[in-house]
This record gives C-alpha cells, structure tokens and sequence, in this order.
C-alpha cells in the first residue's frame, strides 16, 4: 500500500510541473496580432495602422494590404528574425527609414508595390546580406541614394518599373552598379531630365552625365575697402595688388603656405589711389601708382634692399584724373596705357625705352575716358577705350608708324563705362559694362562687333570674363543688389546664371592660382574686400 501511494504522489507531481511548464510555455508563444491572418508559416495583415511587434514563431512569410502606416521605420521588424519574404501592396507608405530592415538576416524577398514611397534612407537596407530579389516597383520615386544597394551582394533581380525616375547626375551611381553588378533590372524609362527624358535608364553609360560643375566660395575676408585688384607673377611668386583709396596704398599680400592665407607682403604710401598696376621688365617689377590728387608715379621693386623706390612722375599734364592702366607688350616693346577721365587730360601711352618711360602717343583729348581694354584683333594689336561722351573707340596699331589710329567706334553703345575682352574657341569676344540700363555681350565677326546677349545693370561698374580652364565665366557686379556670376554655355553660345556673391560695390576681379587652387579676387569700394575659391564640384556624389 505504501509504494502504491508512493507511486501515485509522483504520478500527480509529474502530471503537475508537466501540466504547468506546458502552460507556461504556451502562454509565451506569441499570437496572431489583431488585424493579421497566420497560418502555419505565414502573416498576412490588412488595415493595420502600425507594424506589430509580436507574430508566431515560425511565421517566415509577411505581408501588408492596405495598411494606416505611412512610413516604416528603424528596427520595425528586429521581433521577427526569421522572415524570408516581407511584402507591402496598396499601402499609403511614402518612407523609408534607415535601418527599417534591420535584424532580418534570413530576408531573400523584399516587395514595397504600389505604394506611395517618395523617399528612402541611404540606409534603408542595411543588413540584407541574404537578399536576393528587391522590387520598388509602381511607387513615387524619382531617385535613390547613392549607394543604396551597397553590402547586398547576393541581388539576383531589382525591379524599379512605374516610377518617375529622373536620370540625372543624382542616379549617375545606379547607372555604374548596374554595369558592375550581377543582378538584372527590368527595363526602365527616365522621367527627366529633357535631355534624358524617355531614353531607357538600361541604356545609358557612365559618360552620359556631365556631372562636374563648378563655384566660388567664400575663403578669406580682407578688412579693407579696393577700387582695384592685380594679381601678379614675380620671380617664382605669386602676389596681389589692391588699390586702397581711402588709404591711400598699394597693398600688396602674398601666399602664406603654412597658415593657407593671403597675408601682407608690402605697400606703396600714396594718396587717393585708384589703380596699382604691376608690370614685370627684364625681371624687374615695376607698378604705376596712379592718383586722383598728387599726380601718379612709377615704382621699382628694389630686390636688395627689398622695398619700392620710386623712380618716375607721370606728366601731371596729360594725366590729371586716372581711371585705368592697362600694360602690353608690341613686337617685344613694352607699353603701358592710362585712361585719364578729366575734361583737361588725355588718355596717354607709355614706351619703356630701357631707363624709364616716356609718353609715346597722346590718344584723344576731351572725352572723359573711363577704361581702355588692350586686344588682339586678326594678330593685331588694338585699344578699346571707353568713355562717359561718346561710343567706345577701337584703336588698331599702325606697324609702319608705331602708333595707334583710329579705326571705328562701336554703333548704339553709349554710356559704356569698360570693355573686357574674352575667347571662346579662337572668337573673340567682348563684355560691356553700363551703370543702368544692359551691359552686353558681343562677338567680332570679322569685321564689326555684333550684340550676343544682354544683360540688366544696377550700378554695374564691372563686367568682368575670367577663364578657369574650361571654365568661362562673366561676373557683373551691381551697386545696388547681388553680384552675379554667369558661366558660359558652349551648346548655347552664351551666358547662362550661375551663381550670387555678396560683394558691396564691386569695382575689379582677378585670378590668382597658387598651389594648384584658384582663387578669385574682389574689390570691393564700400565694404570688406573678398577672396573666394574656386571649388570643383561632382553632382553625382
């Protein structure tokens, strides 16, 4: 009887821990959540309006039909590890957020149709080794991040179809992983932009972006106002001359290759200068210092003592009221010109003659000239001057003589404060700068100037071409409002917008290359003086 009721005991204790452990665990097996139908290995949710966090253990299949959630988010299915297949239809999904996927690293198949997806995180699929079929297909997507699919090495199949996808320099990346990857893409048709558009995205090469653009950025503030800026090659140097009129100094900066900056090399005292314009003879620096009072000068880099001295007054006769210099060389002469804008003075050229200079030829008297412009026109030489009273003169150089003679004006240009000249391809052509009104761009056509482009002024008292390589460009300053810059289009033949400085009352640019780096220079009359760089950019990146 004993062992009888012995046995029973252990029977009831076993049947109890059993019964309990039983129990036990199967309260903590999850069940199917609201709104989702389970089968034995598979989910199917339908106007959810999250992501539940609790399914069946063996459930390796999931998908959401007409779900209330717009966005799928970080780690919204790190409860579930052993799905295989995920799929989203007929969602109001537009998002999709880094590392929705994460903690999945059995997924091979991955299907977000019909959606409203817009946007997805560079990181959005990060961690899915294992998968191997990706469709994005019949969604709002117009891009991807570069680099999306990047660590997804086992991709066999990638469908974007019914997309508005816009293959420009943004899908450039798509574009090379398509060529390098073994995974296949449906075909695909570009949305934009007109120049892609319609064209099958399957088709396109790496080559057919032109992705690299270009900009000036802000660098270095100089805290002084310029009317003028030179910039300039001595020796193995560079430098930079401003023109500081309140002050009354050629500024000169040079490079600093520790600190990266332009620092303060040396300065000329003078009073009222309005151009400090540099020129290298025989290895010698010279600069004409011109002033509105005082008379203008001419100095020489004195290498031994290291510093200007002055060598030369400039005929306070001829010129009373200087506006501008421009330096030549003709037949390996060296000349020198100054626009005089007094009613008294006369825009003069200057002839080195081994000891100094002397006046070589007196242009025009009367005509306020306020800028001369030295070109080349057939391989001859030529003078543009500008002037406040009449048209803008071309000058050409008589070989014979060795003077300049007038040769024709430009036709319906008046009020043109300055020309500057550039070449596009072996054309020449010209930029005008009016105060009001449209400064503009012509194009010698052989035998006369003819109007390319117009441009609206506000106080423009510079329109100045600059060229980077490649790179073209027309910068108009304005008085009253942004300084734009323009970058030459080649297909076009000519300008188109390319960028805004702030620069209060711009009076001069120039380039300076130093260190492979470009940099721009900005005078700048009522304000800091400006140094941008010059930045490449890549629109794929």
């Amino acid at each position: 009887d004993f062992l009888g009721k012995e046995s029973a005991v252990w029977d009831f204790f076993f049947f109890f821990f059993f019964s309990f452990f039983f129990f036990l665990f199967a309260e903590k097996q999850p069940r199917c959540p609201v709104g989702c139908t389970c089968t034995k290995d598979n989910a199917l949710c339908e106007n959810v309006r999250s992501v539940p966090h609790t399914f069946p253990s063996d459930v390796v299949s999931l998908s959401f039909v007409k779900s209330g959630f717009n966005e799928i988010t970080g780690g919204s299915f790190v409860h579930t590890p052993a799905l295989q297949l995920l799929l989203f239809t007929a969602n109001s999904l537009d998002l999709i957020d880094e590392d929705a996927f994460l903690g999945l690293p059995h997924l091979e198949y991955l299907f977000i149709e019909n959606n409203k997806i817009a946007s997805i995180s560079p990181f959005a699929f990060r961690g899915l080794k294992a998968l191997i079929h990706l469709s994005l297909a019949y969604n709002n997507l117009e891009t991807l991040p570069k680099d999306v699919f990047k660590g997804m090495d086992a991709l066999t199949k990638v469908d974007l179809r019914g997309n508005n996808l816009i293959c420009d320099c943004k899908l450039k990346w798509l574009v090379e992983w398509m060529h390098h990857t073994n995974a296949t893409l449906d075909e695909i048709h570009c949305s934009g932009p007109p120049i892609q558009q319609g064209k099958k995205l399957n088709d396109l090469l790496p080559h057919s972006f032109d992705c690299i653009t270009a900009e000036f950025a802000s660098y270095q503030s100089l805290k002084f106002e310029s009317i003028s800026v030179e910039a300039f090659t001595f020796g193995t140097d560079q430098y930079v001359v401003f023109a500081q009129p309140f002050a009354g100094t050629c500024s000169f900066l040079e490079w600093d290759h520790v600190e990266m900056t332009f620092r303060t090399y040396d300065t000329i005292e003078s009073t009222s200068t309005v151009v400090c314009k540099p020129m290298v003879i025989d290895n010698h620096l010279f600069v004409i210092a011109a002033q509105l009072f005082g008379g203008s000068h001419i100095y020489k880099r004195d290498t031994s003592a290291n510093k200007f001295i002055k060598i030369q007054d400039i005929d306070i006769l001829k010129i009373r009221k200087p506006n501008d210099i421009e330096t030549f060389l003709i037949d390996g002469e060296s000349f020198f010109v100054i626009a005089d804008s007094s009613k008294a003075g006369s825009t003069t050229v200057y002839k080195w003659n081994g000891n100094g200079f002397y006046s070589h030829q007196s242009l025009h008297k009367w005509f306020r000239d306020t800028d001369v412009e030295y070109l080349e026109i057939a391989n001859k030489p030529h003078l543009i001057l500008s002037s406040s009273s009449q048209r803008p003169v071309v000058y050409q150089w008589n070989r014979s003589q060795k003077q300049f003679d007038r040769r024709t004006d430009i036709p319906d240009m008046e009020d043109v404060f300055s020309v500057k000249h550039f070449r596009v391809k072996g054309e020449l052509f010209i930029c005008l700068t009016r105060f009001i009104g449209d400064s503009k761009v012509m194009r010698w056509d052989g035998a006369m100037f003819k109007e390319v482009q117009t441009f609206p002024s506000r106080g423009s008292m510079v329109f100045q071409p600059v060229s980077i390589g490649n790179w073209q460009y027309a910068i108009l300053g304005s008085d009253y409002s942004l300084t734009q810059v323009y970058q030459w289009d080649t297909k076009r033949g000519q300008f188109i917008p390319s960028q805004e400085l702030n620069i209060q009352a711009p009076r001069a640019f120039s380039l300076v290359s130093i260190d492979d780096r470009v940099f721009l220079l900005a005078s700048s009359f009522k304000g800091k003086t400006q140094i941008y760089e010059h930045l490449m950019i890549d629109l794929s990146n």
